[in-house]
């Protein structure tokens, strides 16, 4: 059996996606869910870019043990300074640095040639390889870098001391067949090939990213940079969970990685929730509706054998039929179970607060589930906002005039105001606008989501805010859908009012 390692990116690339941004405390959480998960790599951060991410990078190296913690840079000097001051906490790190190959690249992003690139490739290899053992070296869009030149690339940076080299499609443009076949032209033509692992790191701009990942390993790759729920850059990265199954489910290719797979499910969840990130019901895998059968020839074939249509057991990826049902009348126990198995531990106090909201919730919905719960225990995220909304009325009917008061706090004062809008959120959004005097902020994209179907549900609202040339993103959750709108709204200009 062949050993796949899994390069998780959700904390570096899939943080990048707009509005996905995480406190270290929340990065944390992730990264030890992945460590649980059996990743083999976490790319924490880039720590030059900010010093948020650079933080992030020490504490997360504090906090797991065993995966190797990944630093990104670019091919410049104070780039990999900063990495190596971020990684001293690491018991294993890795320095994963790079410069683009392409045409495109070379040509219009550094105006330089092709020979003074391989020189950069070169040298920044070197001087990583000063501080860290371990160095990965990424061709940037390598998809479009015609071959000879890239195995002139990879086999002078693996001289130079890289361990892994990097081949991403970064801008999704391979085909499967053309992806796989770089692959195997760089194993055939550079002579010092397996003295490094070659790692594939694909985007789904044209919803290939997968596909493309396994012709890379099916051709020689062995290590995968993947997010979870395929998360990342414009139209996401290759999803871990389905390389994950993928190779669990085809055992004839004789592909093994370290990944629980019976976590999937619940860090998938987890993501989701703190990256205020739905996923898509049809998702492969982790999707809601992935296990799913309306059909009736379906139904009646998943009875007579579950294997007529499903080719994963649920139980494989951690979705228990057995689980634990939440109403009203469940205790903080079985809250506190529900929660643990979702990746989120509590001490009491912390969880004696979370069970009052709970208890509300209960009342007022039949079936909990764990977005709600997970909603739950991010409602005190707001609790560090300048201006909170305290009080929301609206009045709106047929034949009625849409209005709303709101109450806000805004650091210890509060304001009250009333208008009338285009409907309730309108409404409650333009008494907002009052209440802070400041009305020179325009809704981009306003997305309502339910989570599971009924009158009674829990609406996800997702809000982008455009003020002052920049976008902000707001989110809240509530069974009351306006009251969802309004907190959103408040929620994102918390990012921008001083």
């Amino acid at each position: 059996m062949d050993r796949l390692f899994i390069f998780d990116t959700t904390l570096r690339d899939g943080e990048q996606v707009p509005g996905c941004q995480l406190n270290t405390v929340e990065k944390i959480q992730v990264a030890k869910a992945l460590e649980g998960l059996g990743v083999d790599v976490i790319e924490a951060g880039f720590p030059v870019s900010s010093p948020g991410d650079f933080n992030s990078v020490v504490e997360i190296s504090k906090a797991v043990t065993w995966p190797t913690i990944c630093a990104l840079t670019r091919a410049v000097e104070k780039d990999i300074d900063a990495a190596v001051e971020a990684l001293r906490f690491a018991k294993k790190g890795r320095i994963h640095t790079g410069i683009g190959t392409s045409e495109y690249h070379i040509r219009y992003k550094f105006n330089s040639n092709q020979d003074a690139i391989l020189e950069r490739a070169i040298a920044c290899t070197k001087y990583a390889k000063k501080f860290v053992e371990d160095v990965e070296f990424y061709c940037e869009d390598a998809g479009r870098t015609d071959n000879e030149y890239l195995a002139r690339v990879v086999e002078a940076v693996i001289k130079a001391g890289a361990t892994v080299v990097n081949i991403p499609d970064t801008t999704g443009y391979c085909l499967p067949d053309e992806y796989g076949a770089k692959i195997k032209y760089l194993m055939e033509h550079v002579p010092n090939i397996h003295q490094a692992v070659i790692s594939t790191h694909c985007h789904n701009d044209l919803g290939m990213a997968t596909a493309n990942t396994v012709q890379g390993v099916l051709n020689g790759a062995r290590q995968v940079e993947v997010t979870i729920n395929g998360i990342g850059e414009r139209a996401g990265n290759t999803s871990l969970e389905e390389i994950a199954m993928i190779f669990k489910s085809h055992k004839e290719k004789e592909i093994i990685t370290n990944i629980n797979t019976t976590r999937i499910y619940n860090i998938s969840r987890l993501v989701s929730s703190l990256m205020n990130m739905p996923v898509q019901p049809n998702k492969a895998v982790v999707g809601r509706n992935a296990f799913a059968h309306s059909s009736g020839i379906h139904q009646d074939g998943v009875l007579k054998n579950r294997e007529s249509y499903e080719i994963m057991d649920p139980k494989e990826i951690g979705i228990d039929d057995n689980a634990i049902v939440l109403t009203a009348r469940s205790g903080r126990a079985a809250l506190k179970h529900r929660l643990s198995i979702l990746g989120v531990d509590l001490d009491q106090e912390k969880l004696d607060i979370v069970y009052q909201d709970f208890l509300k919730l209960a009342d007022r919905k039949k079936d909990i589930n764990d977005d709600d719960v997970l909603m739950l225990v991010g409602k005190d995220r707001t609790a560090m906002h300048r201006i909170k909304l305290e009080h929301l009325q609206v009045t709106s009917g047929i034949g009625l005039q849409a209005m709303a008061s709101v109450c806000l706090n805004l650091s210890g004062v509060r304001r009250c105001e009333a208008a009338a809008g285009n409907g309730p959120v309108d409404a409650g959004i333009k008494a907002v606008k009052k209440a802070i005097s400041n009305s020179d902020m325009t809704i981009q994209e306003f997305l309502i989501q339910a989570i599971n179907k009924g009158s009674d549900d829990t609406g996800k609202v997702h809000m982008q805010v455009e003020y002052n040339g920049n976008v902000y993103y707001g989110f809240s959750a509530n069974t009351d859908i306006i009251a969802a709108s309004v907190e959103a709204f408040v929620d994102a200009i918390n990012k921008f009012i001083n």
